[in-house]
């Protein structure tokens, strides 16, 4: 795949030069839209803008498409990008047969072999065509569910083989079950606690599956703010002991370094889950650059999508993006400010450096 030059794109975007459309796909983080480079659309801040060779590629980051320039219609130009996004509309419009999407299947469909069918399409999207397929069903399931289907039809629809599977594989990923979500999560309760911290008020959320949510803030009421706003069909009370004691072991790890294990309950697409994967790998005290994190994953022209996966993270401190940097070692982009990204950095080495 040919690597996307960020500054030629940029450039591109910002003039709208529609002769670079099918290049390549701009993302913005803050809309969480894609656009083809010629979109008519306010230009956005560049550092709010990624950048990918083909549409499933952004939506495999958690983008969807813009329905102004509808960037789907316009066919990517690499080789690989147009494999894979070939592969990707075939899993979508095939996701209720699962026979028809392993890899054997994927290279007769195509004519290649299947483990490049697989390098592929993961170069491009940074997923198997495996975890693409599980992500789908999961969105089709979700958006059937919300359409007023019954969970056995949706679940049907969405490729899952029988009852038994819709719980068991979808339970995870939409972090309560289907009946809650199809009714937008009312019903659903969730206590949430403060407690002091050197960086800050840290406020943790749970639902009676786990953790959802790990923030900082300055104050405790902008904390209780925050969170009603983001689940307003929840039922959001004080905490209890058992939250209390997830806030200590978190505080524990964060100054001390004691080990963590706590329960998430943490909503993400594939590759975010891939990243943040990656993230909890990094020790204390050290710092990876967004490029590591995407050459680790074999992802080598994945950065601008890393940074976009460590900006979605819910649980700050237990998913540590705070140890991921610029590239040339500069604290950027963390959502709770850079001054508490050095701080904790600096508490960890500090810490080690007491060793």
């Amino acid at each position: 795949m040919t690597p996307l030059d960020a500054e030629t794109c940029w450039e591109a975007v910002r003039t709208r030069d529609k002769s670079y459309d099918g290049a390549f796909f701009t993302a913005v983080r803050t809309t969480k839209i894609y656009c083809r480079p010629g979109c008519a659309s306010r230009t956005p801040l560049r550092e709010n803008v990624e950048f990918y060779s083909a549409p499933a590629a952004a939506e495999a980051a958690g983008f969807r498409a813009c329905k102004r320039c509808r960037p789907t219609e316009s066919a990517p130009r690499d080789p690989a990008a147009q494999l894979a996004q070939a592969v990707a509309e075939h899993i979508c419009a095939h996701i209720n047969q699962p026979d028809s999407l392993s890899l054997q299947a994927l290279g007769a469909q195509f004519g290649y072999d299947p483990q490049h069918i697989q390098r592929t399409f993961k170069a491009v999207l940074g997923v198997t065509p495996k975890q693409y397929a599980e992500a789908v069903r999961v969105k089709t399931f979700k958006s059937r569910l919300r359409a007023g289907e019954p969970v056995l039809e949706a679940a049907l629809s969405a490729g899952y083989a029988s009852p038994s599977h819709i719980y068991d594989k979808i339970a995870d990923p939409l972090g309560m079950t289907p009946t809650a979500y199809r009714t937008g999560g009312k019903g659903v309760d969730m206590t949430y606690t403060t407690l002091d911290s050197p960086f800050g008020t840290l406020m943790l959320a749970a639902t009676e599956r786990g953790v959802c949510a790990v923030r900082l803030y300055e104050d405790a009421d902008a904390a209780a703010s925050d969170l009603r706003a983001e689940y307003p069909h929840a039922s959001v009370s004080a905490g209890d002991s058992r939250l209390e004691a997830w806030g200590a072991h978190i505080l524990a790890h964060v100054i001390e370094g004691a080990p963590l294990d706590i329960p998430l309950d943490i909503q993400a697409t594939v590759f975010q889950w891939r990243v943040w994967t990656a993230l909890q790998a990094i020790p204390r005290g050290q710092t990876r650059t967004y490029q590591e994190v995407a050459t680790a994953l074999d992802m080598p022209t994945g950065a601008r999508a890393v940074a976009s996966a460590c900006a979605a993270n819910r649980a700050a401190l237990v998913i540590p993006c705070h140890r991921v940097v610029g590239s040339n070692g500069a604290l950027t982009g963390y959502r709770w400010g850079v001054g508490r990204k050095k701080a904790l950095l600096q508490s960890e080495r500090d810490e080690k450096n007491r060793l």
